[in-house]
């Protein structure tokens, strides 16, 4: 069984302390531990950077390794032209995830270069969602959905 990435871009590293209003008080670590477990016998590579290069790297190692992809690119949402590239490049279910509802917040949160190529985006659960983004992207491979 291959693994699912779910991959964390910029200041995710700070989840529990940066904005606790929007972003809630749940650490990084507790959301890979529920993730983990939501996703059972399938591996899962759960990674987080700051960096843009580095998150663009591991949708490469992605191509080659994963049945699956969550990614919660952060700012690199609005902004990675590159990162979309990487990612239209991969054959399998991805799934656009925000911990708040970016279209509640102001307008520049609104164009999303990542939803041009998710098969499915998901914003506003909370740290909560994720592991329900890790049920759905099962399902999604299970039918294989692209």
């Amino acid at each position: 069984m291959r693994p699912i990435y779910i991959l964390n871009g910029p200041n995710l590293n700070r989840l529990g302390k940066r904005e606790p209003e929007i972003y809630g008080t749940t650490t990084l670590a507790e959301i890979e531990q529920w993730c983990r477990e939501a996703a059972g016998e399938r591996p899962v590579v759960f990674r987080q950077t700051n960096s843009e290069e580095r998150l663009i790297e591991w949708v490469h190692e992605a191509i080659d390794e994963a049945d699956g992809i969550i990614i919660n690119p952060a700012a690199f949402t609005f902004t990675s032209l590159a990162l979309l590239d990487a990612l239209k490049m991969f054959k399998g279910p991805i799934i656009e995830f925000h911990i708040s509802n970016v279209h509640r917040r102001e307008s520049i949160y609104h164009k999303s270069y990542v939803s041009m190529t998710a098969t499915t985006m998901m914003a506003g659960l909370g740290a909560e969602g994720y592991p329900i983004a890790v049920k759905a992207l099962e399902s999604l491979i299970a039918r294989g959905a692209r």
